[in-house]
């Protein structure tokens, strides 16, 4: 018998952030706290479960996690279940976490002014059991996509300064407000919503990065192509394909037809399947 073979986040290759290096196979932590995220009324995961999960995750060689403390549930923290699973955390783990938007014990979100951003990596620092954070994003709110962030973005270069935070990259921004972010301090990462079907603006975005050595962490919110988010046409009745013949069934109509899902294949009896098919041509419907 074969070995089966183990395929590692290790396969996936590295990248740096600032000084760490890491395996571009990460773990978003979003859907640790439940399945429907920011839903406070949604059943919550099972506890054990998660930890489970983010421990197997290490074992398979994942050293970059990406959390938030506005992650959770009614039950559940992310940040609490990634200190619980974790800690004490290996050397090579790089957290990285998110700033800027916040929520309220009742689920509803908030946008923190720059004076607030210490106390909200404070809260991350708490949760997780660490004295500094690897990675901090600046969450740029929608509200404020094409605005300045200048001044959110110097209140975390003084927390940098601080030794509070190791490293700073920006969430959800325009090539200005990178621009923008640059000239006040360091940007090690870009996390921007990307993939399949994204616009042209998008992937020349992404290009740009890479030319200039940003990295970009490419976020699992990415929205589907509009070839899939785009209404499924209404399904068609039986259009006269086999073509008719004899009579029809007293008890089951013409075969094919979607009137009532009883005189529809899919939905027969078995044995009713056998009688129509020695009866009947086979026929499509929809």
């Amino acid at each position: 018998m074969s070995e089966t073979m183990k395929i590692t986040a290790a396969d996936s290759g590295t990248f740096t952030l600032g000084d760490l290096t890491v395996h571009r196979l990460g773990f978003g932590a979003m859907r640790l706290t439940g399945r429907t995220a920011f839903d406070q009324s949604a059943p919550p995961a099972d506890r054990d479960r998660s930890i489970r999960a983010l421990r197997r995750a290490v074992d398979l060689g994942v050293n970059h996690i990406d959390t938030a403390s506005f992650y959770f549930s009614a039950t559940r923290s992310a940040n609490e279940l990634i200190n619980r699973a974790l800690a004490p955390y290996p050397d090579d783990l790089v957290i990285a976490t998110k700033v800027w938007a916040g929520r309220e014990p009742s689920g509803a979100w908030r946008w923190a002014e720059p004076h607030e951003l210490r106390g909200q990596v404070e809260e991350n620092l708490r949760q997780l059991g660490r004295d500094h954070l690897d990675v901090v994003n600046l969450r740029v709110p929608p509200s404020r996509r094409g605005g300045p962030i200048g001044e959110h973005y110097a209140a975390l270069a003084e927390l940098r300064q601080a030794g509070l935070v190791r490293h700073l990259g920006v969430s959800n921004v325009t090539p200005e407000q990178l621009a923008e972010a640059r000239a006040i301090a360091p940007v090690v990462c870009v996390q921007n919503a990307y993939g399949l079907g994204a616009p042209e603006a998008e992937r020349a975005f992404v290009a740009a990065c890479g030319a200039q050595g940003w990295r970009s962490c490419r976020s699992s919110r990415s929205p589907a192509p509009a070839a899939w988010a785009a209404p499924r046409p209404p399904k068609r009745r039986w259009r006269g394909w086999p073509p008719r013949t004899g009579s029809p069934s007293p008890r089951y109509g013409w075969p094919g037809r979607c009137s009532r899902a009883r005189t529809c294949w899919p939905y027969r009896a078995p044995a009713t399947r056998r009688m129509w098919r020695t009866t009947w041509p086979p026929g499509r419907c929809g």
